[in-house]
């Protein structure tokens, strides 16, 4: 029990880092239309500047996120963090502390680069030192601290609104500072990740971080790791990731589904939630900021239950599924009550404040947890860390595409914004089914065998399909030919 208490407690203390992020996504969009923020920044009263300033931070974070695998697999991953966290404290308190809109901006982008560096090394941490069984509960508390901190940065935003000064604006702020300057004083006395460590030729030290992680699969682990070293494994570069297929396709797709986790429209609903709220029919502030702080508490309520039942008995690959298609149809039903003009009835209204609810459970219990523990499961160990941070800047630089156009779209269409969320997360569901293989339960190692076994039944069906297409087309003709045969025997048995 030593062994298993140790390893939710280090990842209870990495996963301050999703505190942060939360704290930033849940508080922005709510800072930005306080009316002391605007008195002090009036140059932001329309969309797509608002949209700007919301996506400032994801620039420098996906630029960031990119190099951060190549860095965490030179100093470490807990280095890496540490570092990410020790920057984004900086950034924070240049928020704080601003008078200019420069500073503020340069605040959000040097924020932002933090945010970058760690997150990614982040959730591959937490999944070399996890026990295969308990592999979901263990990163699922970044998540957990994900919503726990947009759910904050809601209410926090909720009570400072009524504070007359600007310090209204600049607690969120604040708050976020001494969150990231704790998870970077911290990050030093945790263990090296032992993967890292076997990287780095450590070995003996590698052991030693496993068994005091992990007790019992300890040996299992040691003899797959080992089996797999004496089969000549090596870290692979960048180039190495794209040239080799296996890695190639694994890299690809963890790319394009973390990608499509922001085009399902998340970020859209929490980054802008008083607007979407308002649009809606909650025409009071107090009452679209209440409505934003409802949502963040219903991402908390059913993170819970997620990490602590679902996530090690349910499966990746149906909650990935089954997610996608609730999401999709939410966003289609939405969609559909704005374009037809039913969201102008009471009845329109309510229904799709409830269905934005539903959307956010549904995201928060599957593709949340899902999607970022699968592409970081997938990957072979060489290539963990790259693929990792080519995933998350793909989940960035989506995410700022994401921020910057959702205002402005709403201004211009109530519906098109939904329909979009809609077709993309239907086209990955679809994508899921094909492609995503069940990784639950299984080894970092065993991983490779199930994935073999995914991709081979898809290859199987598309050349089914398409030799059924050949063959169809080889008997049309035939069939032409019989029919004229019959008509020209018929007709002249006429004549």
């Amino acid at each position: 029990m030593a062994g298993t208490w140790n390893v939710y407690v280090v990842a209870t203390f990495v996963s301050i880092a999703g505190l942060f992020f939360g704290l930033d996504t849940g508080a922005i969009g709510p800072v930005t239309v306080m009316p002391q923020f605007l008195d002090k920044f009036g140059k932001f009263r329309n969309e797509a500047i608002q949209g700007a300033l919301v996506a400032t931070i994801l620039f420098s974070a996906s630029t960031a996120s990119f190099f951060s695998g190549a860095l965490s697999d030179r100093i470490s991953r807990r280095r890496t963090i540490m570092l990410g966290a020790l920057v984004a404290g900086i950034g924070s308190a240049l928020e704080a502390g601003s008078n200019k809109l420069g500073m503020l901006v340069v605040g959000r982008l040097v924020a932002g680069a933090g945010e970058g560096i760690f997150l990614g090394p982040c959730g591959v941490y937490l999944i070399e030192i996890s026990p295969p069984k308990v592999r979901g509960q263990i990163t699922t508390i970044l998540q957990l601290f994900i919503t726990i901190g947009i759910c904050s940065g809601y209410f926090i935003c909720y009570g400072s609104v009524k504070i007359a000064s600007s310090f209204s604006w600049r607690l969120p702020f604040i708050i976020q500072t001494c969150v990231a300057f704790t998870l970077a004083a911290g990050m030093e006395r945790l263990p090296y990740s032992p993967r890292w460590l076997l990287q780095v030729g450590r070995t003996e030290e590698a052991w030693q971080v496993m068994e005091m992680l992990d007790r019992h699969s300890a040996e299992q682990e040691k003899a797959e790791i080992l089996a797999r070293q004496n089969a000549g494994t090596y870290d692979a570069t960048l180039k190495e990731t794209f040239r080799e297929g296996t890695t190639r396709w694994r890299t690809l797709l963890g790319i394009f589904l973390m990608g499509m986790q922001q085009l399902s429209g998340i970020d859209a609903v929490l980054y802008f939630a008083p607007l979407v709220f308002r649009q809606a029919g909650l025409d009071s502030q107090e009452a679209s900021f209440l409505a934003s702080g409802i949502s963040g508490i219903v991402l908390v309520v059913v993170t819970i239950p997620a990490q602590l039942f679902l996530m090690d008995r349910w499966g990746r690959r149906p909650a990935s599924i089954w997610g996608g298609l609730t999401m999709g149809i939410c966003m289609l039903v939405i969609g559909s009550l704005y374009a037809s003009g039913g969201a102008k009835s009471t009845a329109g209204k309510w229904t799709i404040i409830a269905l934005i609810y539903v959307f956010v459970v549904a995201f928060s219990v599957t593709w949340a947890i899902t999607l970022k523990l699968f592409i970081i499961e997938v990957q072979p160990n060489r290539t963990r860390a790259i693929a990792s941070s080519l995933s998350h800047s793909s989940n960035w630089i989506v995410n700022m595409c994401v921020a910057l156009t959702t205002p402005l779209f709403l201004s211009k269409s109530a519906s098109g914004p939904y329909f979009l969320f809609a077709a993309c997360l239907l086209l990955t569901t679809v994508v899921c089914i094909l492609y995503v293989p069940e990784t639950l339960g299984k080894s970092l190692t065993e991983v490779d065998e199930v994935w073999n076994e995914r991709t081979s039944k898809t290859h199987d069906l598309f050349a089914r399909l398409g030799h059924k297409r050949r063959f169809e087309d080889r008997e049309a003709p035939i069939e032409l030919l019989t029919v004229n045969s019959d008509e020209i025997r018929r007709q002249g048995s006429i004549a």
